[in-house]
């Protein structure tokens, strides 16, 4: 287990350095500039298209906006927000929160022009059946000499797809949270009791295809947000006194990196390590430029591509801006990032058992179970579809099974070697998805000024 930690630490240290940050970050901003922030304008008319103002069932896709919405939020509303934002602070302190923030503005405008490109440019697999992703939109966009890129996309995406890291925070949860207060023996035993329920659930649901799976996440996702929401404003109001200083103390130690390790050090300081920390963490919670949105957005009822685009854009608002803040500020205001060595999931825990005694912590294992099982199903539809591209849709399903069998893998090992690995293979990702993103921005500048001319000015 050791070497395996020290192998993905590597990995994940190689692929996660200046290149990546300015693809990211300065091809983010590059769009952002691009857009001339118009796609921000329309925000009221975005939430117009979610609530289904424009829905048409002859329009070509499988699923409507708001369920590729929750299909892909249930994929990035899950341990991303709750024990990711937990690894942020405890490694980076406060500060690292806000380029979290940073991260999901800028991702904002990378989603709505990766998800748009995912209409303007959809595919037809071996099956004759229309699909949207990045793979798709290399090959349809940019024409076969780029298929390498495609290529290395799916494979990466299919690894990347696997549910180890909300498994294993999963698996930690019950254990901190249910079992051991309960005196009830945990190990490699109990660990893997939970796996084989986890893979039981999951195989139910993702068998059954995307049908099942949008439409389950469309129910589960929203009541969750909520539930989640409420549990946090009741610990806000519990520490409402000291809530202003930790709003400010996020924005102060972003730039002074106080709280983060003095040994680590990037572009010549502590500041930009946590940059880089921040960032980090703000793409593994909502995803944006990593390829796998425009995956469940290219699945949607629709002959607009502007309109998927601008309804994939509200996915890091809701995602970082708010469910990662909610979490960050549960974890700040009630001391225990101080207080205790706890790391992950069991940080975030021990914040709502500070905050409600006897009934958070349970409180918050609910909440983590329905996210984390919720991206259980969204992560095995973009496997499959990567499968399908590369070797046929008559044997996409084979991946199930394979991402199944990897649930107890999860269950069962290291939390370190599971995050270096899904950040490793999440940032190869980001290379072909951003590359081809931002050579097709052209392309999308020109879509969404034909969509705005196209609507009656009152809508805009």
């Amino acid at each position: 287990m050791d070497i395996l930690n020290e192998l993905t630490a590597a990995f994940s240290s190689a692929v996660w350095g200046l290149p990546l940050l300015i693809l990211l970050v300065g091809g983010g901003l590059y769009l952002l500039i691009q857009s001339r922030f118009i796609p921000f304008l329309l925000i009221i008319h975005a939430i117009k298209v979610l609530r289904g103002k424009y829905d048409d069932e002859s329009d070509p896709g499988h699923i409507t906006h708001f369920q590729a919405l929750t299909t892909a939020l249930s994929s990035t509303i899950g341990m991303g927000n709750i024990a990711g934002v937990a690894v942020a602070i405890s490694i980076g302190g406060p500060g690292a929160v806000f380029w979290m923030w940073i991260s999901a503005v800028i991702g904002m405008s990378t989603k709505f022009f990766t998800s748009t490109l995912s209409i303007m440019y959809r595919g037809k697999d071996s099956a004759g059946e229309v699909q949207g992703g990045p793979m798709y939109i290399i090959m349809e966009g940019l024409g076969t000499a780029w298929k390498p890129l495609a290529v290395m996309f799916s494979v990466c995406c299919m690894i990347g797809a696997l549910p180890v890291f909300n498994v294993n925070q999963l698996t930690q949860a019950v254990n901190d949270i249910l079992l051991v207060p309960n005196n009830i023996a945990v190990g490699f035993k109990s660990n893997l009791i939970i796996g084989i329920i986890l893979a039981v659930i999951t195989g139910v649901v993702i068998l059954g295809g995307l049908q099942r799976i949008s439409k389950t996440a469309s129910k589960m996702v929203p009541a969750m947000v909520l539930l989640y929401f409420v549990a946090v404003l009741i610990i806000l109001c519990v520490n409402m006194e000291v809530v202003p200083d930790y709003l400010t103390l996020i924005i102060t130690d972003a730039f002074a990196a106080d709280y983060y390790p003095k040994e680590d050090t990037f572009l010549g300081g502590v500041v930009g390590a946590l940059i880089l920390h921040g960032i980090k963490r703000g793409a593994f919670s909502n995803e944006a430029g990593l390829g796998t949105a425009p995956l469940a957005h290219g699945a949607a009822k629709t002959d607009e591509p502007v309109r998927e685009g601008l309804v994939a854009m509200l996915g890091p608002a809701i995602d970082t801006l708010i469910v990662c803040t909610l979490t960050a500020l549960a974890i700040l205001v009630t001391g225990v990032w101080e207080t205790t060595a706890d790391n992950g999931v069991s940080l975030t825990a021990s914040a709502f058992g500070a905050a409600m005694p006897g009934f958070g912590k349970y409180l918050l294992l609910v909440c983590i179970a329905v996210f984390s099982i919720s991206s259980l199903f969204s992560y095995s539809y973009y496997g499959t579809k990567c499968m399908s591209f590369l070797i046929g849709a008559n044997k996409k399903h084979y991946y199930n099974y394979f991402y199944i069998i990897s649930i107890l893998l999860g269950a069962t090992t290291s939390l370190s070697a599971m995050i270096n690995l899904i950040d490793g293979v999440f940032a190869l990702m980001a290379i072909p998805t951003m590359l081809s993103t931002i050579i097709l921005a052209p392309k999308v500048i020109q879509e969404l000024i034909a969509y705005k001319k196209r609507l009656k000015k009152p809508e805009i």
